[in-house]
């Protein structure tokens, strides 16, 4: 009703403008009433005007970089809109068939966006809903994730996010640089995770190519998970995980089975370091799920999904354990950062 007013009055004053110019008076006599206020931000102006958003996020499994990840996308949205934003958090207890569940309740609810941390949720999300805005966060390669043969860089429809893959011949090298006598290299994944084995598949030829044997250790869950590491322990020099999220949620197992026998594992991700590895490439998963979280700003605000490329972290850090390098007797050269024990 106070918008129809104001339209009114303006409408009013035109006709009076008008009327009195061609009587021959001047324009500058009478003024339109101000309708706008000062500008504002897109975020600012929905907030004053008292939209809400519903966020629904599904995350995998509770560990450190998923958990940073979902409370970096959960900052930036409360930066940008305040109090009119609302989370339905939901994790999956490291479940795929639950992320679906969990899927199927926020499309049932009709939430605004859906965020999808790591690769299981994404899947879920986008065989739950082609209409719901979906970001994931946490997934290493979308073509793999998604199965899009011919992917580049732009998932298209209504999916887009951020990507945590670190520089894979970053890694080797990295690798290489602390262990270059090592003659075999374990790469110890999960096999029921699309992208433990591109990235497996991805560092082994970069390996290789560093002169390395590379024998890749496949465990289906973590019930054999214990019994994979201590065959991989046996049989190789050093062992890379890559970024994992069954390993990210038992890297006690592997400590507990590497440590004692003596073998060095180089991780995927400062999480996983931190639980059983000595050194790692790694990107901030709060960085990361910042990202996400300004990307989901732009939806909110009207940018078309569909046109957004996935966005990957700017930045990649080598980082070591000190007391497992020591343990170890590895020698880590200048240019690492500690990471907290």
């Amino acid at each position: 009703m106070k918008k129809m007013k104001k339209v009114l009055a303006l409408a009013l004053a035109l006709v009076m403008a008008g009327s009195l110019a061609a009587c021959g008076g001047s324009s500058s006599e009478t003024k339109a009433p101000e309708t706008t206020a000062p500008a504002e931000s897109s975020a600012e102006t929905e907030a004053a005007d008292g939209q809400t958003y519903t966020i629904g996020i599904c995350q995998l499994v509770q560990h450190d970089a998923l958990d940073a990840a979902t409370q970096g996308f959960k900052d930036a949205l409360t930066e940008a809109f305040g109090d009119s934003v609302q989370f339905d958090e939901q994790n999956a207890q490291g479940d795929s068939n639950t992320c679906s569940t969990i899927i199927n309740s926020f499309v049932s609810s009709d939430v605004d966006l859906i965020l999808a941390n790591a690769t299981p949720a994404l899947q879920a999300a986008a065989a739950g809903t082609n209409e719901i805005p979906i970001l994931g966060t946490s997934v290493t390669e979308y073509g793999v994730a998604l199965e899009i043969s011919d992917f580049n860089g732009t998932v298209g429809g209504n999916i887009s996010g951020t990507s945590d893959l670190a520089p894979l011949d970053g890694q080797a090298d990295m690798l290489h640089e602390l262990f270059p006598d090592a003659k075999n290299v374990g790469l110890l994944y999960c096999s029921a995770e699309a992208n433990s084995q591109y990235q497996v598949d991805t560092i082994k030829t970069y390996l290789e190519e560093l002169g390395y044997t590379c024998k890749p250790y496949a465990f289906s869950d973590s019930n054999d998970l214990a019994t994979i590491c201590t065959t991989a322990a046996t049989e190789s020099d050093v062992i890379y995980v890559p970024t994992d999220n069954t390993v990210a949620s038992n890297t006690e197992i592997i400590d507990n089975i590497c440590a004692p026998a003596g073998i060095p594992v180089v991780a995927g991700e400062e999480g996983i370091c931190a639980g059983c590895g000595v050194a790692t490439l790694s990107i901030s998963y709060y960085d990361l799920g910042v990202a996400t979280g300004k990307m989901a700003a732009r939806v909110l605000q009207g940018e078309d999904i569909a046109a957004m490329p996935v966005e990957y972290a700017p930045n990649f850090t080598k980082k070591y354990v000190a007391s497992r390098c020591e343990a170890l007797g590895v020698t880590i050269p200048d240019g690492y950062e500690a990471i907290e024990e």
